[in-house]
């Protein structure tokens, strides 16, 4: 009886490992990512629990990435092996462009922790878009929680990084008109009045006891 021959197909991850590319295990990995990276979030991607710090994350990403960077299969002749190797790294890339961003990782660990995690494993364009905006709500709440209050404040900024300090200190008083608890306001009207007082000291037309 002649021997039994092995799949054409099951040679090449065999061939790979021998060759030096990757391990056994790490063909094993290749194959799981590639089977199953459409049902898995970037952190399972990566091999991270979802606590995982900025620095856990950047070292699984280098891990990652030199294990299964395409460059290292230039000279492999299987070009269903290169599909998956290009596949798993451009995913793993993916995963860490927006893990490693605060913001886009606190909104992906909700968007996947939700009822809608199978449609939010990948992060689109939508995505992006509430990011933008979440963050656009957070730099306007930190300058003021009214339209006229943050209108009159970077009014004032300009005026003193222009060096109009009577304007800036007009217009920081108009600001807390409309939010007179705002400690940012107050802080920004403090240097204002400060750098007046400096240069009317300069301009020698402070009054002088006698």
């Amino acid at each position: 009886m002649a021997p039994s021959v092995a799949p054409a197909v099951a040679a090449a991850p065999a061939a790979a490992a021998a060759s030096g590319q990757l391990t056994i295990e790490q063909l094993a990995e290749l194959d799981r990512l590639a089977a199953t990276m459409d049902q898995l979030d970037y952190f399972e991607i990566l091999g991270l629990e979802k606590a995982a710090s900025p620095a856990e994350i950047k070292k699984a990403f280098y891990r990652g990435s030199r294990t299964f960077h395409p460059d290292k299969f230039f000279h492999v002749g299987e070009e269903e092996l290169k599909k998956k190797v290009q596949a798993v790294y451009m995913r793993i890339t993916e995963a860490y462009a927006i893990l490693r961003d605060d913001a886009k990782r606190a909104k992906y660990i909700g968007d996947v922790t939700g009822p809608d995690r199978a449609q939010k494993l990948r992060f689109t364009e939508a995505s992006e878009a509430e990011v933008k905006l979440q963050k656009k709500k957070e730099l306007d709440e930190q300058i003021g929680t009214t339209p006229k209050g943050r209108q009159f404040y970077q009014t004032a900024v300009a005026d003193l990084e222009a060096g109009r300090l009577a304007a800036a200190e007009r217009n920081l008083k108009m600001a807390l008109t409309f939010e007179p608890g705002n400690q940012r306001y107050k802080e920004k009207l403090k240097e204002a009045q400060d750098k007046l007082l400096e240069e009317s000291r300069k301009s020698g037309s402070q009054f002088k006891i006698k």
